[in-house]
């Protein structure tokens, strides 16, 4: 229909004034957002059969606390020397008691180590306050995200009764990520508990409560760093008025020898629009000069939070995905704590990660993965990924996929720019942003992928070359394609020319790839990646895999003969 009224205008255009020709570039423009949204409905319903099983994925496993060496085919880089170092759930019950969701399990470390072409691997159960009083009790005692702990079985009807009403413990269950402050790794979640642990031993050193160094209740497990080291996070915080997202400063330096997060600063607090009824969030944008924090309809419900053990939920039941809101941006300037006045609004989508952000021509990119479906955290229950045939079929194919896309924030709106006109002045993207009468300016994406992208699944966990491009405009970013409810495949993007680059093995699932750069290079992709590909296959190992980022061929893999769940994310570190 779009396009015969297309025709229609341009056959008749001798009898058509020129003022008419802006109505042809509107119509041009909305059969390039119809096509488009087809597109992007394909991408969402295509459907998938005959999953194979992942269960042995996500069930628990034992630690493998001494080094065991890894059979290397190919070969690793001899300037390769360092640690990859990763995190996920690796323990899914104690005693009787089994957690609901894959978020829940008990953190387990893995440790590659690599040097002149070996590779050794060991691994460590976090030996968390949380970890250590549900062995003592072989039971759940503490809750997590989708498994709320029941009452002691020992005690009386009354008491019980009462344990209901008592302040539930906060976990320390840091099993997402790998994080840095003043050279220190800590391992994160988003609760207020970091642990500090030694990266040769795995050992937990110290546990760090954020609360007691600035007012915040937690902070995300993605921060990002200045090249001098200085660390920037967000954290959420509560009271009486309804809550703040915060922007959160760590200097580089230590002081004192003994110091962790001392003189951590909130430089900026962002009012929630729903005051009692915050966004959930995963991660945020950096520049160079400006944080990017994406207030997006994915609702964290305070009241059912807070009463969840009360009622008998767990702190999962208090999220809900809310797409009658839209999604906002806001930016803040890292310098002086100030947040803009522009007010950059989006079509209702869920990020959890992403990409990269860079400022250009006054205006701020940022990359993020994104879905138009905000209820994938549901899906993610243990039952769900332990399934099996047309049960598991029917979980993949109603979660939402993840593409990666670009949007344009001008930074210097004033009140004499034109309504309704994109105010984005970047030629190489398609990205608009066009003010409204209200003020507010409206951000349409440009999709940064191919269509071929849509059957690997989409695509999450990206990373890139972040010590040299962190804050710049690239070329490259790498991630993992889900055509599984996990990640099965792993895929280089060129953002610039749109193309992918992928490598797979059928029956094995890779882990987040991990750039990590060779000496003496410059080259945004002038190095290796790194994934930890494991099989629920029981005659074959796991293995370590390294790629050349530049064309994705294989170079070498250290296979393991220890059997590893699925895990969330990780670092390397040069030794």
């Amino acid at each position: 229909m779009f396009f015969q009224i297309f025709l229609h205008f341009v056959s008749n255009l001798s009898t058509i004034a020129v003022g008419f020709l802006s109505v042809i570039v509107r119509w041009i423009s909305v059969l390039k957002k119809y096509v488009e949204s087809t597109r992007q409905k394909k991408a969402i319903f295509s459907k998938q059969e005959r999953l194979p099983c992942i269960a042995p994925l996500v069930t628990t496993v034992e630690e493998t606390p001494q080094n065991v060496s890894a059979c290397v085919r190919g070969h690793f880089p001899q300037w390769l020397r360092g640690y990859l170092l990763r995190v996920g759930p690796g323990k899914f019950e104690f005693g009787k008691d089994k957690y609901n969701h894959w978020f829940d399990g008990m953190a387990l470390l893995h440790q590659f180590r690599m040097e002149k072409g070996t590779v050794t691997y060991r691994s460590k159960f976090l030996q968390s306050d949380t970890y250590k009083a549900n062995t003592v009790h072989d039971r759940i005692v503490i809750s997590e995200f989708g498994t709320l702990a029941v009452p002691d079985p020992c005690k009386n009807v009354f008491e019980r009764f009462l344990s209901k009403f008592e302040v539930p413990a906060i976990t320390d269950n840091t099993n997402v990520n790998y994080v840095q402050y003043k050279g220190d790794y800590y391992l994160s979640t988003e609760t207020n508990f970091m642990n500090k642990v030694d990266i040769k031993t795995l050992e937990k050193t110290e546990k760090v409560d954020w609360r007691k160094f600035i007012a915040v209740n937690g902070a995300t497990a993605h921060p990002h760093y200045d090249a001098d080291g200085t660390a920037y996070n967000m954290g959420n915080s509560y009271g009486s008025r309804g809550s703040c997202y915060n922007v959160i400063r760590v200097p580089p330096e230590k002081v004192d020898l003994g110091e962790t997060i001392h003189g951590a600063q909130v430089i900026c607090s962002i009012a929630s629009a729903e005051g009692m009824r915050p966004s959930y969030y995963h991660s945020f944008g950096m520049t160079r000069n400006y944080i990017i924090f994406i207030e997006q309809p994915l609702k964290m419900n305070l009241w059912k939070v807070v009463t969840s053990k009360i009622r008998g939920k767990s702190f999962a039941d208090g999220i809900s995905w809310e797409p009658q809101y839209n999604t906002r941006f806001h930016v803040v300037d890292k310098h002086t704590g100030q947040l803009l006045p522009g007010m950059y609004y989006s079509k209702p989508f869920v990020t959890f990660h992403q990409i990269n952000a860079f400022e250009d021509q006054g205006c701020v990119v940022i990359d993020l993965c994104c879905q138009d479906d905000g209820r994938s955290l549901e899906v993610y229950q243990l039952q769900n990924l332990r399934k099996v045939g047309e049960g598991l079929d029917q979980v993949y194919n109603s979660v939402g996929r993840s593409f990666p896309r670009r949007f344009v924030l001008p930074l210097h709106v004033s009140l004499n720019d034109p309504e309704g006109q994109n105010l984005s002045p970047l030629s190489y993207s398609s990205a608009s942003a066009v003010k409204q009468a209200d003020g507010k300016i409206w951000c349409s994406y440009e999709n940064l992928h191919p269509e071929g992208l849509e059957d690997e699944g989409g695509i999450e966990f990206p990373q890139i070359n972040y010590g040299q491009f962190s804050g710049r405009k690239y070329r490259f970013f790498y991630g993992c394609g889900f055509r599984h409810l996990v990640g099965d495949s792993l895929i280089k993007v060129d953002v610039v020319n749109k193309t992918l680059t992928i490598w797979r093995e059928d029956g094995f699932y890779p882990s987040e790839p991990v750039f990590v750069p060779a000496p003496g290079t410059s080259e945004e992709d002038g190095g290796v990646i790194l994934s930890v590909v494991i099989t629920p296959k029981q005659n074959e190992n796991n293995f370590l895999l390294v790629l050349d980022a530049k064309n994705f061929e294989e170079l070498g893999r250290a296979e393991v003969p220890v059997q590893m769940p699925y895990g969330f994310h990780g670092t390397f570190v040069t030794i």
